[in-house]
């Protein structure tokens, strides 16, 4: 037994916690949590999740995890089930505690990796349901790059009211409604009691589901594993292949940095564009790359949402949620579109050990549907999300453009040193058509955090202003903002950018058609007020 546990890890890592007289102290530690000599000797798998009680978006993933250690053992593997943390945005939206979601995924993805690490496991499933924690566990494999699968946890199910699918969102937005007196206090209880009827993550084509969608794109989860919703037993299914899949990997030695490539990065980006997807996937896809030593910025990024076609009607953009989607034939149908319309690189390889294009290549567009379209005959032509340059962001913004008719704005700034006090404001009805609001010392370093305003947009949106109103911020927004708003504004205002010297009242000019965003200034004015700005401090001296 001991020469076939050698034999069969003398190239894996768990062989320095298994394997010859010097690890019997660490089996001893196997053997005292119930496992047998053979469990020992063969392959650890980390089951990584992120379950918690903190949000319906993770509170399925300890049940589908169990099924994911069924694939494991059945295929000659002992799978070691594991933890971490997540950052909740639904809940910790609109105040303080949203500064602490961005930098949770460099949290996931440290822990993760040194989970991994300590314990020597061969490779890895992880299981991930809220914004942060999927690019978080992703980052994690690709760093570590040993054998990896990952597999999202599904979407929650459209809640119901007056007939009408509904999200999170539409809760959010009728805040703004609530405020300027069109609901009333029941019609916002109402709403927000039957919004988010089961377990899952948000249901629109917000950051979960664009992360998740970008997984499949990527090859590094199993083909169609993404759309199904969290609550159906399905995924049970893909929780036992997810498994499987793993051990194949290890078999034939194929590893994440095999998987995430410049390639297989844009093809990811493709799919964010063709579905109206978050503007933070100009975060995250840029983080994972640099996990594989890969360059690929804001610019390369939005360079290839240009280029691509709006395919899918997903919201808050579009008419459709994750349900939806799944129900039409989920994430392949949307890439199968994408590879016959020549958009995607079908040769990039993927976690079932075959490119992408040969996953796909008995996918079926369905033709009595209109929730994705063929390329020949798109939604538009124009890309679902845009970057904006110019000189009040010299390194760039961007801005997610689906659904908004009008993609030329003029009118004054209305300044404003974060996000809370801009909220007050509109639910106060001091924002008005033609504003333009500023919201900054929102970045990384000012927040600190990069908090995203979903409060801040929904309630815009909820007032009627969405059209009307530009919010311009150095901060972030949720993927289920829509409007017109623009951020990641670089440089940000807590290093002296652009954005830190304006004034109420300055013309904003914005052309999302050239991707452009400037303020009507002289280079006199500019350079006065530069030579003029201080930097402060934040609250945050300490701790993450």
């Amino acid at each position: 037994m001991s020469n076939k546990g050698s034999n069969i890890k003398s190239n894996l890592p768990s062989r320095h916690v298994s394997v010859g007289p010097k690890s019997a102290g660490h089996r001893s530690m196997y053997y005292a949590m119930g496992l047998t000599e053979e469990e020992i000797l063969q392959p650890f798998i980390g089951v990584a999740t992120t379950w918690n009680e903190s949000a319906p978006c993770n509170i399925t993933l300890g049940r589908q995890a169990q099924s994911v250690k069924i694939g494991v053992k059945n295929n000659g593997g002992t799978p070691r089930e594991f933890t971490t943390i997540t950052v909740t945005d639904g809940i910790a939206m609109g105040h303080e505690a949203m500064k602490s979601s961005l930098v949770s995924r460099e949290v996931i993805a440290d822990s993760v990796e040194i989970s991994v690490r300590g314990h020597c496991y061969d490779g890895i499933v992880g299981l991930a349901g809220c914004d942060k924690s999927l690019p978080g566990l992703m980052m994690a494999m690709v760093r570590l790059n040993v054998p990896s699968v990952f597999i999202y946890g599904g979407s929650i199910l459209p809640g119901k009211y007056k007939g009408k699918d509904v999200t999170i969102v539409d809760v959010y937005e009728a805040i703004g409604t609530h405020a300027v007196g069109k609901i009333s206090d029941k019609d916002l209880k109402e709403l927000e009691q039957v919004a988010c009827p089961t377990a899952g993550s948000c249901g629109g084509q917000f950051t979960a589901n664009t992360m998740a969608c970008i997984s499949e794109a990527l090859g590094i989860a199993l083909t169609n594993s993404a759309m199904t919703p969290a609550t159906y037993q399905e995924r049970d299914k893909y929780g036992i292949d997810s498994g499987k899949a793993v051990m194949n990997l290890i078999s034939k030695n194929i590893r994440p940095r095999d998987i995430v490539t410049i390639e297989s990065l844009k093809n990811a980006a493709v799919v964010v564009a063709a579905t109206g997807g978050s503007t933070n996937a100009a975060l995250h896809l840029p983080a994972i790359a640099n996990e594989a030593g890969i360059k690929f910025t804001l610019k390369d990024v939005v360079e290839i949402y240009k280029n691509t076609p709006y395919i899918g009607d997903m919201t808050p953009g579009g008419k459709y949620n994750a349900k939806d989607l799944y129900e039409v034939g989920g994430v392949p149908v949307v890439i199968k579109s994408l590879l016959d319309g020549g958009f995607i690189n079908g040769d990039c390889m993927t976690v079932t050990g075959q490119s992408i294009g040969k996953n796909h290549s008995s996918t079926i567009i369905p033709s009595n549907q209109d929730v994705v379209y063929t390329c020949d005959k798109p939604i538009s032509e124009n890309s679902s999300v845009v970057g904006l340059w110019g000189n009040l962001a010299e390194e760039g913004s961007i801005s997610k453009i689906a659904g908004l008719k009008n993609l030329l704005f003029k009118g004054k700034a209305k300044c404003f040193d974060c996000e809370d006090d801009a909220l007050a404001a509109v639910l106060k009805n001091e924002i008005t058509h033609g504003d333009a609001v500023i919201i900054r010392y929102e970045g990384p370093k000012g927040g600190p955090g990069m908090r995203e305003m979903l409060s801040t947009t929904a309630a815009i949106y909820g007032q009627g202003l969405g059209e009307t109103v530009a919010l311009i911020t150095d901060g972030r927004f949720s993927g289920g903002t829509r409007g017109f708003c623009i951020g990641h504004v670089g440089p940000e205002a807590a290093v002296g950018g652009m954005i830190g010297i304006l004034k109420d009242g300055d013309e904003i000019i914005i052309d999302a058609k050239k991707g452009e965003i400037n303020v009507n200034l002289s280079e006199e004015e500019i350079n006065k007020r530069k030579s003029e700005w201080k930097p402060r401090k934040t609250n945050y001296n300490s701790g993450t």
